[in-house]
């Protein structure tokens, strides 16, 4: 049995259902960040010293003068079983260490890598409350009110005014940019591989890094906030953003918005979750209306949000779409219940670009109207608007109060008043005008974070007869204009990336960078070739296929190049490659026993036409990997990096076998209804609840090598604090425990409670590296898909070496959502444990014990 909702438990159709008390949500002084489900460290060498030199000055100064060590309180603090208070406790030693988002634990401290930024919260309210204890009201307005308001468009796509330092109440604004790739709309920037292939990579040190080095570049340009991470889930396979997010799973978007939380807010720049929340189709998105259940939200939507609280973020941007028939920005259930009650978000929530309704959605939980103003003219639903409706008493003054503190508190956290911090040297609204553009290179060496991270996310998903790697191949034949440089235009010749001519590096929209240049694979595969003296021929027309496949005769290997794109704004209209690419590939596999694929995509594809032609003898699947695609892809092509990538979303034999499509049909003026009714089953849970064979499961994988499981060893953590024991008892006993303000975020639900280990070989020939991931299976009674991934690791192995890898389970992996007590319990019976190298390829199998 599985969970699926037999009806909606609405969310929030009365968004004001409170009415228009005054109050204000109170921040709370502690919040706690969770236990991944891997406890391995980030281990790559470049995390600690290769980024240290590029880190600005201003990232080391405390501007309060106080260490985060000094803040920790001594002891720690008795846990409190009230319903209306979070559990409050100091940080444990080794395990939750007191630390800032701009200092998280070292990634060489393997027992200190989940931080407690509860004193650095506390210590930014404290500042940010008596920075504007002395503003009027108008100045309050303004620090929540875009600059769009006002008829100025301001430099960076979203602009919060400065206020003039008289009588020393003086702040210089807010400068907010996209993107969750990189800095948009300004040069000299580096274009980072896209969320989903950071994600195919699974690996956390470089997802870590890549949100370091982006924070880095953002604060260069003088962003005070960039616009990501995305972590929509790719519940449909043609969502025309998945490319910005992080796959189809909860628990691989959490982690990967975690570790990204965590580097970009190490860099400086303060990080954004978005789009808040059950925005998964881009059609008819600013006035549809996704209908959720309450079990669904809290296990599957709300999970990468619930994990960017814990990193600590600063701020959440909701959606443009309704949710149960209420808009997301004026949602009082999502906004002020979920996040800032259950989950303790102490950030503020700012709005999509338009996506204010009402003046009123400051009550529902809105603190921030972006970009200002109402449609394309002047006034706002805030401004003038938000100042009046205090002045008549319908909106409290103590609520806009609680709105600016949480904005200033989100600048102090991060240091942002640093004198050192960076102007804004850039201009994304006249990218052309040389009295704003200073040109400013903050690159430094990111290309070669880009170039690992576009190798590790490639999937290697058929090598028959060892066709791969090449080895000094005497000639090969390149066929498709993805192979190659653009043959009409560069690639920024097309605004925010909405169109594409040659290799496909990234999709399109809001969520791009421009290149400062772009590497194709025959630029790459040419340099390759005249080092190992390897004659090499191509064609870019895709539509010749009579040429292509009489030039691919003879060869010693035939390489295909195909792509799919998607952009912001539209979702996919097929599953299918662009430009005819099956044909192109059946083409030259009709001439050529050797032929290989490339696959650069926004999202899945259907092979089905050429998967299994016995002349096709290998598939790489390359994603949108960024300004240096030809590189990656020409390092796993030859061995250069033996491929690691997983797949962070299932692959279909036919696009109807996936749980939910887009909804198409209705007008704007009219909310298209979008029912998730498949609730928990979506994507690899829907497939295997179904006994739906895919054509590649989620998390699959090939390498060069081959890798063994053994000895598996699942034990109790040992218990730390006697003050929480009722609460883990009634958890042990399947009770729901007492809610109350960030209830889902506390210590004693995210603490390792679980300590899985075994072993991982490498039995082939080659060095490589494995990915190998924790599935629970949940009793019966918990009516749960029939296996849930909730933990992983990578592994790099030398030929013969053997590594013991440790996963940590915590009682929120183990726990269903209960929609009757509000509240996670663990379900009667028996848990499971299965590990593996994807979701459907277990080689160990465990119980958890009692």
């Amino acid at each position: 049995m599985f969970y699926r909702p037999s009806g909606l438990v609405v969310l929030g159709l009365l968004p004001l259902a409170r009415g228009i008390t005054p109050a204000s949500v109170t921040p709370i002084t502690s919040i706690h960040a969770s236990v991944p489900g891997d406890s391995t460290p980030l281990t790559t060498a470049a995390t600690s010293e290769s980024f240290a030199s590029a880190v600005s000055s201003f990232l080391h100064v405390s501007s309060s003068g106080t260490s985060a060590s000094a803040l920790a309180p001594s002891s720690p603090v008795q846990s409190s079983l009230s319903t209306s208070a979070l559990p409050l406790q100091g940080p444990i030693p080794g395990v939750f260490p007191a630390t800032d988002p701009k200092h998280p634990p070292s990634s060489k401290d393997s027992t200190s890598i989940v931080p407690d930024f509860s004193p650095a919260w506390s210590v930014a309210y404290s500042r940010a409350k008596a920075k504007i204890s002395g503003f009027s009201l108008d100045e309050l307005v303004s620090v929540t009110t875009g600059v769009e308001s006002t008829g100025f468009s301001g430099r960076c796509v979203g602009n919060i005014p400065s206020i003039e330092p008289s009588t020393g109440r003086g702040w210089p604004g807010l400068c907010l940019e996209d993107s969750p790739l990189g800095v948009r709309l300004a040069d000299f920037v580096t274009a980072f591989p896209t969320g989903i292939n950071t994600a195919a990579t699974f690996n956390r040190s470089l997802i870590r890094l890549r949100g370091l080095y982006m924070g880095l570049e953002h604060v260069g340009k003088g962003v005070n906030v960039a616009l990501g991470p995305m972590m929509n889930l790719a519940r449909v396979a043609e969502g025309g953003r998945n490319f910005e997010g992080f796959g189809e799973d909860p628990f691989l978007a959490g982690e990967a918005s975690y570790e990204t939380i965590l580097g970009m807010q190490q860099g400086g720049v303060q990080a954004c979750a978005k789009h808040f929340i059950d925005n998964e189709q881009e059609h008819l998105r600013t006035s549809s209306s996704s209908n959720v259940d309450d079990r669904t939200q809290h296990e599957i939507y709300a999970q990468p949000f619930l994990r960017s609280v814990m990193a600590g973020a600063t701020s959440v941007m909701c959606s443009y779409n309704r949710i149960n028939n209420t808009y997301a920005c004026e949602n009082d259930k999502t906004l002020n219940d979920i996040l800032k009650r259950e989950f303790g978000f102490q950030g503020y929530v700012m709005s999509d670009w338009g996506g204010t309704h009402s003046t009123l959605s400051a009550v529902a939980g809105l603190d921030m109207t972006m970009p200002g103003n109402v449609g394309r003219g002047p006034g706002s639903y805030f401004g003038g608007n938000l100042t009046a409706y205090v002045q008549n008493h319908t909106i409290s003054q103590d609520r806009v109060t609680d709105m600016a503190t949480r904005i200033l508190a989100g600048w102090y956290l991060l240091n942002q008043n640093s004198p050192s911090f960076p102007a804004v040297n850039f201009n994304a609204n006249q990218p052309g005008d040389e009295a704003t553009n200073e040109h400013i290179d903050v690159q430094d060496d990111h290309y070669k974070l880009v170039r690992e991270i576009g190798a590790a996310s490639t999937v290697l998903l058929k090598n028959v007869g060892g066709a791969l790697p090449l080895k000094r191949p005497r000639s090969i034949f390149m066929a498709g204009s993805d192979a190659g440089p653009a043959r009409v235009a560069g690639p920024n010749a097309f605004r925010n990336q909405n169109d594409n001519d040659g290799v496909l590096a990234m999709g399109g929209g809001s969520g791009t960078a421009d290149f400062t240049y772009l590497i194709s694979p025959y630029e790459a595969l040419q340099a390759r070739a005249r080092r190992d003296r390897t004659s090499v021929s191509w064609i870019f027309d895709d539509f010749n296929l009579k040429r292509a496949g009489d030039m691919a005769i003879g060869r010693s290997a035939a390489i295909v190049f195909v792509n799919s794109d998607s952009r912001e704004g539209t979702d996919r209209t097929n599953l299918t490659a662009w430009h005819g690419g099956d044909d192109l590939i059946l083409s030259v596999a009709a001439q050529n026993d050797n032929t290989i694929v490339v696959v650069h995509s926004v999202g899945q594809l259907i092979v089905e036409p050429w998967i299994d032609h016995p002349n096709v003898t290998a598939v790489l699947w390359a994603g949108a990997p960024g300004q240096e695609a030809g590189n990656s892809i020409t390092d796993v092509l030859y061995g250069d990096w033996n491929p690691s990538g997983r797949l962070p979303y299932t692959i279909a034999k036919r696009t109807e076998d996936y749980p939910a499509q887009v909804i198409l049909g209705g007008t704007p003026s009219v909310a298209l209804q979008v029912p998730y009714t498949e609730g928990l089953l979506i994507g690899y849970r829907a497939f295997d609840a179904r006994n739906v064979a895919p054509r590649f499961e989620f998390g699959f994988g090939l390498s060069y090598t081959q890798f063994t499981y053994s000895n598996l060893h699942i034990s109790k953590a040992i218990a730390v604090h006697s003050n929480e024991r009722e609460l883990e008892e009634n958890w042990t006993a399947g009770k729901s425990n007492p809610m109350g303000i960030g209830s889902s975020t506390a210590l004693w639900l995210h603490r390792p409670a679980y300590k899985v280990t075994f072993d991982v070989k490498n039995t082939g020939p080659v060095a490589g590296g494995e990915i190998p991931q924790l599935y629970v299976q949940m009793p019966s009674s918990a009516d749960e898909p029939p296996s849930i991934l909730k933990g992983f690791s990578d592994v790099h192995l030398k030929p013969g070496q053997t590594k013991s890898v440790v996963i940590n389970l915590s009682r929120h992996s183990l726990s269903i959502w209960d929609v009757v007590d509000q509240g996670w319990r663990k379900p009667e019976g028996t848990i499971g444990i299965a590990i593996g190298a994807s979701s459907r390829d277990f080689r160990l199998h465990g119980v958890i014990p009692t």
